[in-house]
Order: structure tokens, then sequence, then C-alpha cells
């Protein structure tokens, strides 16, 4: 069975090849393929790499280890499963330092100079620490400082941002960009994000099961793709415009390998099908040469392309403006919030010494407010680190609060981290239930999917015996669009889009009126996501779900939410409507991460900040974000300010003060 075919392509000095698709479409392979990383069970039985007149494939393996780190290096896109879990993070980066013959204190200050450029705050106290330490966003950083460390001529990124926020995906593609220039590197990008292709690529590669189906500069790509595949993918976007409507998610998946079509792999999921698609394989159809094109190296693998669609693509205020209103019509002035957060705060000892006596506190979250209604969804964001996932876990008791009341239906589950009876615990949990942001590390491998659907109504005692338990679980995979025989299987024989299916079918087992979505499509690809979120809008449409989605996509919010909380350090710097918040920001930080978030049609100029993200262990004085404010007065590094109201938006910002100074 041959998992990559008809795959070719030329990747110049300083020239920049996105490869995009679906999971499974093998990109990822591809790039394994090209660094002679492949698996065991897999074998490269045809093909040629040439690099300035060397073929790689034919080296030895000896030859091939002084290509890997320096001549070549390579971005993973799970850093978590990638960093060696003993090895410290100076030591980690160390080792692709000495490829360049780096040592000692040298090779200390390079590493400190690199974690730094990808932005992660006091290097040199994180050099010291271990994978374990850092957020999935922090070990991406640190996985593209290993690969920047060699500096190599040829660099593939196999999703190097999609666990990074807006304001560090912007720095880390700025990066790419300035060494690409500065040293001529030829990149390999793997990602689904549409809006980093079009903001970093100078071509374009469509895969879809294993072939190359669409080759095309950007322009021609973006202004008018040729292949039904990729005209689904735009359709899948969660744009602004899309909002209050139901995604074009595409039916079914990537064939497997042991059915493979022998006509066009996308027949069978294509809106333009005929006959002949699917008993011929298509041939590769080369595009009309052009200005943007001059070479004549785009093509499209299709029997009958269809006419490109027309693309709008209004300036950036057209897709900020007020939207109609799309499910959850609740009246947020006259009903009683499900859920209300008042002063929440998290704070982690910091202990050192023999007797590990505490030195210090990390104020994670620092004074949290919101609430939450039925029918609504809150999106909470803000860049990794700011407290989103703490606040989450927070709420249901999975990390314990240092401070803080939550009221449930107006009445106090606890008060000051102390429960008011017994059974709060219970309640809320039954109550408020959380989707994971890594659904394969959030489901026990161990248990088969009934299992896991079952365990929370059996220990609830929502299920009276564990046939009607089984009988809800087939109901709730049928519900969230997988078949009932999936009972018997085990997490690691779905897909990660299904995986994410499972985790909320877990989640709404135990009939929850509150959800806290943590980062659910942030691994997930265009069409996949699309599933997910069109799920999401059917359950809280249906069961008048109240969601709290933390995400730092902000597509999704412009689509999904009705509520936008912005966090910093560990506080909330502006929250208001979705539609008032992104069109017109108050506050300095949220207008930086609007300016920073890679839009298809362009959009204004990112808002550089300057420095880097304080540490929560050591929080600046006055306001948190003022060292890297451009409109900072004196009075910001004073004092911490007042949140004020300006029309429907809180804001924590001296520019609105209403008292005196």
């Amino acid at each position: 069975m041959l998992a990559v075919s008809n795959v070719g392509f030329t990747l110049r000095a300083g020239e920049t090849l996105a490869l995009v698709g679906e999971s499974g479409c093998g990109k990822s392979l591809t790039a394994l393929a090209l660094m002679r990383l492949l698996p065991a069970a897999i074998e490269l039985v045809q093909g040629e790499l040439h690099d300035q007149g060397v073929e790689l494939f034919r080296l030895p393996e000896s030859a091939m280890r002084a290509y890997r780190g320096q001549e070549m290096a390579m971005i993973f896109q799970e850093p978590a499963t990638s960093l060696n879990p003993v090895l410290t993070i100076g030591e980690q980066i160390g080792e692709a330092l000495a490829r360049r013959g780096l040592t000692g204190k040298a090779a200390k200050e390079e590493a400190k100079t690199l974690l730094a450029q990808v932005g992660i705050a006091d290097p040199a106290r994180r050099l010291e620490e271990y994978p374990f330490q850092f957020s999935g966003g922090m070990k991406q950083r640190v996985m593209i400082a290993i690969a920047l460390a060699g500096k190599p001529r040829f660099l593939i990124a196999d999703e190097p941002t999609t666990a990074l926020d807006v304001t560090v995906q912007s720095q880390i593609i700025d990066l790419l960009v300035a060494l690409q220039r500065e040293h001529g590197m030829a990149l390999l990008l793997i990602t689904h994000d549409l809006g980093v292709v079009a903001r970093m690529a100078h071509r374009v590669g469509v895969m879809y099961a294993g072939e190359i189906i669409e080759s095309a500069t950007r322009e021609q790509f973006f202004r008018a793709p040729r292949h039904p595949y990729s005209q689904a993918l735009f359709a899948a976007l969660p744009e602004a415009a899309h909002r209050g409507k139901r995604l074009a998610a595409l039916a079914g998946q990537v064939p497997p390998l042991e059915t493979m079509p022998t006509g066009c792999r996308f027949a069978e999921r294509c809106a333009f099908v005929r006959h002949e698609c699917r008993t011929k394989a298509p041939p590769a159809m080369p595009l009309a040469a052009s200005a943007a094109d001059p070479d004549g190296e785009s093509f499209v693998r299709c029997h009958f392309p269809p006419p490109p669609p027309v693309r709008q693509q209004p300036p950036l205020p057209a897709i900020l403006a007020p939207h109609k209103e799309m499910g959850g019509q609740t009246d947020a002035t006259s009903a009683v919030p499900l859920l209300h957060v008042e002063n929440l705060k998290v704070h982690f000892p910091i202990r050192k010494g023999l007797l590990q006596r505490v030195q210090g506190h990390v104020h994670a979250v620092d004074g949290v407010r919101l609430q939450l209604w039925p029918g609504r969804t809150l999106a909470l964001v803000g860049e990794s680190g700011c407290g989103k996932t703490t606040v989450g876990k927070a709420l249901i008791r999975l990390i314990p609060a240092t401070a803080g009341t939550l009221l449930w239906q107006g009445k106090p589950l606890f008060v000051q981290n102390r429960a008011q009876a017994p059974a709060a615990l219970k309640a809320l949990r039954q109550n408020v239930q959380m989707v994971f942001q890594d659904p394969f590390a959030s489901l026990n491998p161990r248990m088969t999917v009934g299992d896991i659907l079952q365990e929370g109504m059996l220990a609830l005692g929502i299920a009276p015996s564990a046939n009607a338990g089984r009988k809800v679980a087939a109901t709730l995979l049928r519900e969230v669009g997988l078949d009932p025989g999936a009972l018997e299987r085990y997490p690691h024989e779905f897909s990660g889009g299904q995986r994410q299916r499972i985790a909320i079918a877990r989640a709404l087992a135990v009939s929850p009126q509150v959800m806290l979505c943590d980062e659910p499509t942030s691994a997930l690809d265009v069409s996949v996501q699309a599933q997910i979120l069109n799920l999401l809008k059917e359950m809280q449409e249906r069961l008048d779900l109240a969601y709290l989605f933390i995400t730092h996509n902000f597509a999704v919010v412009e689509y999904l939410a009705h509520e936008v909380a912005v966090m910093y350090l560990g506080r909330i710097v502006e929250q208001g409507p979705v539609e008032r918040v992104l069109a017109a920001p108050l506050h300095p930080y949220t207008e930086a991460l609007l300016s920073a978030v890679p839009r298809i049609e362009g959009g204004i100029p990112p808002v550089r900040l300057e420095g880097e993200t304080p540490s929560p262990a050591n929080p600046p004085p006055g306001c948190h974000f003022h060292p890297r404010c451009p409109k900072a007065t004196p009075i910001c590094r004073e004092r911490y300010p007042e949140t004020t109201t300006q029309a429907e938006q809180e804001v924590a910002c001296h520019l609105y003060r209403t008292g005196p100074v």
C-alpha cells in the first residue's frame, strides 16, 4: 500500500512552500521521508531528493546525520512527545548547538538568545527546567528554538504555530521570515491555518490521500482555487460572515490506505463527481502560465475542475461589523446566570531549598470575574500562560482555588475556597463538564469508548445500571456523529477529530448545563474543525448549554461566541459583547492581539509589543501590561487600574479612568 505517491516539488533558497490538507493526507509523512526519519514499518520504495547535486536518499546514514541539524532541520508537530522528559531544556538545545561547535558558556548564551527569540520569558531560569514544567505552547517554542539552533539551509516546519497564541505566532512567523531572508533558508511549511499560509507562503501545495492534487502560487490559490477539495477548505473556514449559519463541513473522511479508490481519491466526497471520476485517476493538468507563475509549475489533479468561486475579501471593518444573533436568545439583563465567579484567585507556591520552604507564589489567576448564561458562549482569550486553562480547572475544582466565590444559579457552591455543603462538589461536577485540549491525553487508552462514556454516569448515579448506561452511550455517539459500533473500540483507533467528538460525548453524558471547552479545535484541520463547531453550536441550541470557550483562534471567537473576555497575566483586562470588543477594542493589549491575527484577506499591520510576557511569579508593579504597552503613562507604573464600563465593554485601563488621578 502506498501512503504517499505522485509527490514532487522544487524548493529554492529563500522560498516557502506550504502543504495544506486534512489530517491523514500524508503531509507529515512526506516531511519525515525527506528527513529520512520514517518509522520502521514504513519503507521508502521510490523517489529522489536532490540538494545542490547530492542525492540524499542514497547517502549512508552516517553521512545523512551530518545533514540533519545543520543543512536540514525539522520542527515536529507534537512537542510533548519530541522533547526528552529526562533532560533539561538547556541540555536539549545544547545538543543542537554542539553540531555548530558551541559548548560551555558560549552554548548557554546562545541558548538563552534562542529562547528569548521565540518569546520565552526568563530564559536563564527556563534552561534549567524540564519539559513537564512548560505549557503546550511553550514546548512548541522550545522545539522551534532547537530547530533553529543549527541555522539550517532547509527547514521543515510541521504545524509550527498550531499550539501558539496569536502574538507569539506572529513573532514566530516574523522570526522565520527574518531568518529566511538572512540565510536564504528554504522552508517547507505544513499547516492547516490558511491565514498563516497567506502571510508566509510563496507557493501552496494541497494534499489529499497521499497526493498533491493542486499546486499554485499564493496569489493563484487565494484568488481562484481550482480543485473541489481546495474550494471546500475555504468554505469550511469559521469566518465572521458565516456567523449564525452552519459551516460547510466536508462529509466523510480521507479514505484509508486499504480501501484507496482506483479513480479520483476525492470522488466519494466531491460535489462535482461524475462517472469517469470513479474509474480513472485524474492526471495533473497544468494551469495556464501567468505573471504570478512564470515557470508554469502550477497544476490541478482533476478531470473536470469547476470554475473558481467568487471569493469576497472585504476590508477589516466589514468583517468585524455587528452580527445577527444566533441561538441562545436568553436575556442576560433579566435572567440569573448559571455560573457566577467573583474574585477567583489561584496562587501556586514556589518552594526552594532542602526543606522546600515557600519563597513566593505564582499568581496564575489573580481576581477574575466571569458570568456564564444559558444558551450563550463566553470566549476566554489571551496568550499562553495568562491563566485561561487554570481558570477552567479551578471552576470544576480540578485544582484548588486560593480565594474567590462561585455561585450556581445564584446559590453559593463555595466561598473563599470552602464548600458550602458536602454534596456541593458532586453537584458542580455534574452540572459543569470540561472538554480538554488534547483528547488523546484525556481519554483512558485502556478503556473502550463505551466504558469511557459510562464512567461518569455510573459514578454520579445517573445511570441505574450498566445496560442503561450503554444505551445512553450509544445514543450519545449518534448525537456527535459517530457509529454506535465504536463503543467496543479504543481511543487509539480513532482520528483526532473523532477523539474530540468522543470527549464531547463524555462531557454530555452526565447532562451538564455548562461546558468548559479548552482549545477543543486547536489541533484540528479546517474541515474537522468545522464539524466540531457545527456540533457544539447544534448542542447549544438544542440543550441551551452555556459554554466557556478557551481559545486563541479569533476566527472561532467571531463565529461562535456571544461575549469575549481578554486575559493578561492572570486578570481580565477587557470584556464585553463579541461584536463590540472585536470591532472597537479599548485595551491596548486587545488591539495588539487582534492585529496579530493572520488573515486571508490581509489586515492592519501588527502592533509590535515591546519586551516579553512577564513571569506570573514576579508581575510588574502597577498595570501588569505597562512594560509592553505603547500607550503607557506614569500612573500605569504606580497602581493597577480599576475596571470601568464604556458602553457595554468593561476595561481595566488607566486610559479610561473616571476618578481623580
